[in-house]
């Protein structure tokens, strides 16, 4: 079961978000300070942490800078009512891989919680092979019968995180929320426009086929 780390020195708050991930499904440790996040940290087996930034004892940017410095991969997410481009600027400077201001809708936090866990599971995976594909997470190359493909980094996501789960359908929303968060000229056709391309690019390729979802989005078929 997925482990979240939860930071959060304003009690309310973090009874509410605990219960609705609690409701998700996940497991999660909550907290009321940096310290005592730092000390389960170093304890207890976590997935992703969840934190404030304006906390008593220790802040949310001191215990980013600290778990950096112990794990450079785990997912940290920010949910904070500091708006401010400077704020924005420390926390993905110091490592952060998202960030949320207050108020934030909860089906939205989830959708982020979820977006950055499925991103930490497809890093953990460094190579897949589909047919006469092979595609390498760390080199971010793909190759079809040893020619490598040339795809964008963003094409080179979209296809790994597709074939990672195969059969699963990702919403045009997923998607958007995933790859395109911080863009805003990007749209549902977008997502249309990328995976036209991927078909394109592999349409040689003999393992899988990238399939439609009407009304909902795409998924990867492996043959």
């Amino acid at each position: 079961m997925v482990q979240i780390l939860l930071v959060e020195d304003d009690k309310a708050l973090n009874s509410l978000v605990y219960s609705c991930l609690i409701e998700k499904g996940y497991a999660v440790e909550p907290c009321f300070n940096g310290k005592e996040a730092l000390r389960v940290f170093e304890n207890k087996d976590i997935d992703l942490i969840l934190t404030d930034i304006m906390m008593p004892q220790m802040d949310g940017f001191e215990l980013t800078r600290s778990i950096r410095q112990m794990d450079d991969k785990i997912p940290i997410l920010f949910m904070t009512a500091l708006d401010d481009k400077p704020s924005k600027q420390v926390g993905y400077k110091l490592g952060i891989d998202d960030y949320v201001v207050k108020p934030f809708d909860m089906d939205l936090l989830i959708l982020r919680i979820e977006a950055l866990l499925r991103r930490a599971n497809i890093a953990r995976c460094k190579e897949l092979v589909a047919g006469n594909l092979r595609m390498n997470q760390e080199e971010h190359t793909a190759y079809m019968n040893q020619e490598e493909i040339p795809l964008t980094v963003k094409e080179f996501d979209l296809l790994f995180k597709l074939l990672s789960f195969p059969k699963r359908t990702f919403t045009r929303a997923q998607l958007m929320v995933e790859f395109w968060d911080y863009d805003s000229s990007a749209t549902s056709r977008t997502v249309d426009v990328y995976m036209a391309k991927l078909r394109e690019k592999t349409k040689e390729c003999t393992g899988f086929e990238i399939v439609t979802v009407h009304g909902l989005g795409y998924k990867a078929i492996l043959k």
